[in-house]
């Protein structure tokens, strides 16, 4: 069992909450049991280290099953040696170190997706996260970082994801004008989201929505620049009805993507 806090092995996990070490590396920290379930029920190959606390081991027993079916060897530690690790303050008695695997844009186009969300320069974790989880839980077949985005496997991305990261494709370090050059080759139209388009519902009923779509989000503070939104085919916003200012950029693109999806299963 690891008992020492200050041990050079729980230093360098620790280390991968900055991005210097996850580049360096090319590994990135996951916690709690829900992603750590996530990752070895569908990329259990990606898994290098598990550490759990014997507590949280015998409480999360399927976790466990699944840690022996993948031949993955457990390595337990106390709390206060989870807790340095952590990028959390409670990491509910799991710590895993995994492998990056990004996808690169030309296999995501290659696949002839349906449904793609674009995020152009999203930087906030929080954000990013959610939409990937929100484009997996609508069925999409990718998800592409552009620009100056956030680091994927920033720890605080990752948690927001709740596991869906490891659900779909996600691409990084790509760049807006062939990322939507490569969407219109695979015969996806572009849509824009901001707040100076159409009225999403005005383009649902036109039965836009229902063919192959690559959603583009722009950065939550200044949105998408005039040049890039005139990269897209449609410009469109999402209507609120009530008196709140604005939407949250994660919140709008959950409703986009969830209409694509509806019109794509009617």
């Amino acid at each position: 069992m690891l008992e020492n806090p200050r041990s050079p092995r729980v230093r360098a996990v620790a280390k991968l909450a900055k991005k210097p070490a996850r580049h360096e590396s090319g590994l990135f920290l996951l916690e709690g049991p829900q992603a750590v379930s996530e990752a070895l029920r569908f990329r259990p190959e990606l898994v290098v280290e598990l550490f759990a606390t014997p507590t949280a081991f015998e409480r999360y027993d399927q976790l466990a099953r699944a840690a022996f079916a993948a031949d993955l060897e457990v390595e337990f530690v106390t709390e206060e040696v989870l807790d340095a690790m952590a990028d959390t303050v409670t990491p509910q008695g799991f710590v895993a170190v995994c492998r990056q695997f990004p996808t690169a844009v030309k296999d995501v186009f290659a696949q002839k997706p349906r449904l793609v969300a674009i995020l152009e320069e999203v930087r906030d974790p929080g954000n990013a996260g959610t939409i990937v989880r929100a484009a997996d839980a609508a069925g999409a077949d990718a998800v592409i970082f552009s620009g100056r985005a956030v680091d994927l496997y920033n720890p605080k991305v990752v948690r927001s994801t709740t596991g869906s990261i490891f659900h779909l494709p996600v691409a990084v370090g790509a760049h807006l004008d062939d990322v939507l050059s490569r969407a219109r080759e695979a015969g996806l139209a572009v849509l824009a989201a901001d707040v100076k388009g159409e009225d999403l519902l005005s383009v649902r009923e036109e039965g836009v929505l229902a063919g192959p779509t690559a959603w583009l989000f722009g950065n939550e503070a200044h949105g998408l620049d005039d040049d890039q939104l005139a990269l897209a085919d449609r410009v469109v916003t999402v209507p609120i009805y009530g008196h709140a200012e604005s939407m949250n950029l994660a919140t709008a693109a959950s409703v986009c993507l969830y209409e694509s999806a509806f019109a794509h299963r009617s």
